[in-house]
């Protein structure tokens, strides 16, 4: 029997030790391993697995196509909001036709916060505000009331308590401006008093209904989004 030189025994010993180190780390097979995971392939059903669920897919919706018959109407939040065939349906289209992103109900619930912005700034005297929610004849016109109120010395106490309901009665497009009416009915608690203290007009205790009428317009060539009022009448 031949004996191993030194070198010959240190490779030995050194395969040995590195076999049991790789079987150490990566386990051995025993036939019932899973296949490596492929991103490429994880979401098709391997063959033989048909009935088995993929736990481990999450399927993404589908972008819908103009071929398949499901492509949502550009109209379709109009529509929900107004019957078409209506001069209101007629008119709201018109605006979306100039405005894509335009939405009815979406407006509305904006309508709803300046409503009560300028509301509260007209009370409060807060004329920087209604500057920016007003167009230039309507500022004008709540300024020049404003400033009849503070040369009698007169403030008006006001709270807002909220909005019962709004709805937009009729829309139209006057060349590149986008004008809706809205029908709005708020609950508010106001007074003016005097410079005394007194109260004058309105009553601090009580919660009184008020029904508006207000227009809302915006040039959709414009870059900017807001809308302003342009008109206010007081609903008999």
């Amino acid at each position: 029997m031949e004996f191993l030189d030194i070198g010959t025994l240190f490779f030995v010993v050194a395969a040995v030790v590195i076999f049991l180190q790789l079987r150490n780390v990566l386990g051995r097979r025993t036939g019932s391993e899973k296949p490596p995971f492929d991103p490429y392939t994880a979401n098709r059903t391997r063959e033989g697995d048909n009935d088995k669920p993929q736990d481990n897919v999450v399927s993404l919706p589908r972008r819908k196509s103009a071929g398949d018959g499901e492509q949502e109407s550009p109209y379709a939040a109009i529509d929900k909001y107004a019957a078409p065939g209506t001069e209101l349906n007629k008119g709201l289209r018109a605006i979306r036709d100039d405005d894509p992103s335009f939405d009815p109900r979406g407006f509305t619930e904006g309508a709803k916060l300046a409503y009560e912005m300028i509301v509260m700034a007209y009370a409060d005297g807060d004329r920087k505000t209604l500057k920016n929610l007003l167009s230039r004849e309507v500022y004008d016109g709540f300024v020049a009331a404003i400033s009849e109120r503070e040369k009698r010395s007169e403030k008006i106490q006001s709270s807002f308590v909220g909005i019962d309901k709004v709805d937009i009665v009729s829309a139209e497009m006057k060349g590149s401006e986008a004008h809706l009416t809205l029908r709005i009915v708020s609950e508010l608690i106001s007074a003016t008093r005097d410079s005394a203290g007194e109260v004058i007009d309105g009553d601090p205790e009580t919660v009184a209904e008020v029904k508006d009428v207000w227009t809302f317009a915006r040039d959709t060539r414009s870059r900017d989004p807001n809308w302003k009022l342009v008109a206010t009448e007081a609903e008999d």
